[in-house]
């Protein structure tokens, strides 16, 4: 059997598998301190319907602009958060909210590396600190010759090397990528089963950002891990992710296979953001449009969102029925999907797709009405 054929043959028996961790109907809703006299408690709408499958040895990208929710996701997946409403899922089995020795088996199972990695580190405590911390917790290690031991094998696995020269430095002593290190260091200290990594390289240099990348994708392999990564980069997330999820002020609008997502996007949202970050491997990217497609205003208050489909103030094909209510799942096949009107609205009546062109078309003669 060739190399392709055993990859595409385990491919197949991942997605076969259970989800690790899932979340389903996820909502959340952070409210305001201000005192009303009249109407109900207002709110910050940041997640509205979310859901999403983890599989172990697979990576999940989810991407969106700032601001639209992912963090909020992330950190509810984390335990950081409790949901307002919906459903998580670890082992199949449903996670119980509340604190004490159920939240800590939790986090034994699922860490988050945060996007900075000087502010998620205690500036008064030494790399061995933080490394023995999650190692003493979780009961991994319990002498000093053990902690010591295995401090220095998590950098090794890190590529922190020699280890020596590391463990008894302090964040300050670091640099931006060796900090990263660090945090993903300490998360693979508790020994998880899932990595929540929250945009981990926007804070790093350029010339750096492959190097951690890298690492998190040998570490997927070699721990079999599933991850999720988020990210406003959509390119980044055809390279790093096996499946690509698009979230906008809240709302999941597109899923599939990365390159599904990213070389055929359907929603107008994904279509968007591929237009603001063209990539020179797209196929044909000239000829359908996205290289010219315009923006079109900025992302709406979560306090108060737009009602429907919160794309469709920016939309350049919306119709009356987006601002009405969201669209139900519309399957594409392969694992592909869009909750979007243009394609169906969840009951298998998959209605005739727009061209990119005749949305770029109909973007550019509203901006010219406006002018």
């Amino acid at each position: 059997m060739s190399m392709s054929n055993q990859h595409a043959m385990a491919a197949t028996q991942e997605r076969a598998g259970q989800p690790i961790l899932e979340i389903e109907h996820l909502r959340k809703v952070f409210p305001l301190r201000t005192v009303r006299l009249f109407g109900p408690p207002r709110g910050v709408q940041a997640v509205d319907d979310a859901a999403m499958a983890l599989y172990p040895g697979r990576a999940t990208a989810l991407v969106g602009e700032s601001g639209s929710g992912k963090t909020t996701i992330a950190r509810m997946m984390a335990r950081l958060y409790d949901p307002t409403a919906g459903v998580m899922r670890f082992r199949g089995e449903v996670v119980k909210l509340g604190g004490g020795n159920s939240l800590r088996n939790y986090r034994r199972h699922v860490q988050l590396v945060f996007q900075d990695p000087f502010s998620s580190l205690n500036p008064v405590h030494d790399v061995r600190y933080h490394l023995s911390r999650p190692l003493r917790v979780y009961g991994h290690a319990r002498t000093n010759d053990e902690i010591t031991e295995q401090v220095l094998s998590l950098l090794d696995r890190v590529s922190l090397s020699p280890a020596e020269q590391f463990i008894l430095k302090y964040p300050h002593q670091l640099s931006g990528g060796q900090r990263q290190r660090v945090a993903i260091a300490r998360a693979l200290a508790a020994r998880p089963e899932v990595l929540l990594a929250d945009e981990p390289v926007s804070m790093l240099d350029v010339s750096i950002r492959l190097d951690i990348l890298n690492l998190l994708l040998r570490l997927k392999e070699e721990e079999h891990l599933a991850l999720l990564f988020i990210t406003h980069d959509i390119a980044s997330a055809r390279y790093f992710a096996e499946e690509t999820l698009v979230m906008y002020a809240g709302q999941m609008v597109e899923g599939g296979p990365s390159d599904d997502v990213i070389q055929d996007p359907k929603h107008p949202y994904t279509q968007l953001l591929l237009s603001a970050a063209p990539d020179p491997d797209r196929i044909n990217a000239e000829g359908r449009g996205l290289a010219q497609l315009p923006a079109r205003g900025e992302i709406p208050s979560l306090i108060n969102p737009p009602s429907g489909c919160r794309f469709h103030p920016r939309c350049p094909s919306a119709m009356p029925v987006c601002s009405q209510r969201f669209p139900q799942r519309t399957e594409l096949g392969g694992g592909h999907w869009t909750n979007c009107f243009l394609y169906g609205d969840g009951d298998g009546a998959v209605a005739q797709a727009v061209p990119l062109t005749v949305i770029r078309r109909k973007a550019q003669g509203s901006e010219n009405t406006e002018q």
